[in-house]
């Protein structure tokens, strides 16, 4: 899935905070409430649309590499 750019229930913009919250999430172990209030990421509508954002690219091509040989 590619991130979206825009929240689909608001239109805020939020694809350029993606990265940002994946890596103190992920890597620094912060916490998500805290770090998405930090981005400003109110709505509970952008929070979910950054939450629920999963990149499955990666298991996608795996297929795609399968399927040309």
């Amino acid at each position: 899935m590619i991130v979206p750019v825009r929240c689909f229930t608001c239109g805020k913009l939020i694809g350029d905070k993606y990265k940002e919250f994946i890596r103190r999430t992920k890597e620094k172990g912060e916490d998500p409430q805290a770090v998405l209030d930090s981005l400003g990421l109110t709505r509970i509508c952008c929070r979910r649309m950054m939450v629920s954002a999963y990149e499955y690219i990666d298991e996608v091509l795996a297929y795609s590499e399968g399927v040309k040989k």
